[in-house]
C-alpha cells in the first residue's frame, strides 16, 4: 500500500504544472493534499476523471489553507476538522477511517512572521495531539501532512541562523514535535533512514530548490504498532509543481 502526502500550495496552480500527471504516475492507495486554497467543488473539479474516492475540506476563508484526501478504497467514516471550533473553520485536517488504521491529514499552522501566531500554534499541537490520543484507543494513526517544523539540525540546510528567529525551527516547535514522538508516535522517515539529508520544502527565493537549501516539514508519522509494516518511507525530490515536494510510506 502506498501512502502519499503533498502540500500543492494551491491545487488549481498545482493542476496546471503537472499535478495529475505526477498523481497517475505514482498510483497511490491514499494521497493526501494540504493548502489546497480551494473549496470542496473547486478540488472535486481539478481531480475530476481520476478513479478515486474524493474527501474535501476548505477554510472559511476563501483562497485559504485547505486539505483534501483521495482513495482507492471508500472511507469507513470520515471527520472534518478535530471537533473544536476554533481550529475547524481553516479547513486542516480530515481524517479518514479504514479497516485496519486511521488515515490523518493535516496542514499544521505556521507561526507566521515574527512568530505572531507561536502561542496559537502550541495550542494547536496540544489539541491535534489530544485529538491523536482519543483516536488510538480505537485503531492505530497514520499521520501524514504539512507539520511546518524541521524536527532536528539534519532537517534544515540553515539550522544556526533560523533557530528561535525563524517560524517552523523554534524550540516551541520542536517541543511540539518531541511531544508527538514521546508519545508514541513514530517519524518513519528518519527510522528509516536516520542519517540522510533529504528536505521536503525551499523557498521560493534565491534559487533555493536548485541549490538544495531546503526543510523537512512534511511527515508521515504512524502509530508505534504500526511501524513495523512499514517498508520503505521516501521524499520525492523530483516530483515539482509546489513549493513543496510528496513524501510518502509503503505500508503492507
Amino acid at each position: 500500500m502506498k501512502l502519499i502526502s503533498f502540500n500543492v500550495n494551491g491545487i488549481r496552480a498545482a493542476a496546471k504544472k503537472g499535478l495529475l500527471e505526477s498523481i497517475q504516475e505514482l498510483n497511490p492507495d491514499i494521497m493526501g493534499f494540504q493548502e489546497t486554497k480551494a473549496t470542496e467543488v473547486q478540488v472535486r473539479e481539478v481531480l475530476f476523471g481520476l478513479d478515486y474516492h474524493i474527501y474535501a475540506f476548505s477554510a472559511e476563508k476563501l483562497g485559504y489553507s485547505g486539505t483534501a484526501v483521495i482513495s482507492k478504497k471508500e472511507a469507513l467514516s470520515v471527520q472534518y476538522g478535530i471537533g473544536i471550533p476554533e481550529h475547524d473553520d481553516q479547513g486542516r485536517a480530515i481524517t479518514c477511517e479504514f479497516e485496519d488504521f486511521y488515515f490523518l491529514n493535516v496542514y499544521v499552522p505556521n507561526s507566521g512572521n515574527e512568530l505572531v501566531r507561536l502561542p496559537y500554534r502550541k495550542t494547536w499541537d496540544e489539541a491535534l495531539l489530544n485529538y491523536i490520543k482519543e483516536l488510538e484507543k480505537k485503531k492505530p494513526v497514520v499521520y501524514c501532512g504539512d507539520l511546518n517544523v524541521a524536527h532536528r539540525e539534519i532537517d534544515i540546510k540553515n539550522a544556526a541562523s533560523n533557530y528561535n528567529k525563524t517560524a517552523g525551527y523554534t524550540q516551541d516547535e520542536i517541543d511540539g514535535m518531541d511531544n508527538y514522538l514521546n508519545s508514541g508516535l513514530v517519524d518513519t522517515f528518519r527510522t528509516l533512514h536516520p542519517e540522510v539529508v533529504k528536505y521536503s520544502w525551499w523557498s521560493f527565493r534565491m534559487n533555493a530548490r536548485a541549490r538544495n537549501i531546503g526543510w523537512r516539514i512534511d511527515y508521515f508519522l504512524v502509530s508505534e504498532n504500526l511501524m513495523p509494516r512499514v517498508k520503505e518511507a521516501f521524499i520525492l525530490n523530483e516530483v515539482e509543481g509546489s513549493d513543496h515536494c510528496p513524501v510518502g510510506i509503503i505500508m503492507e
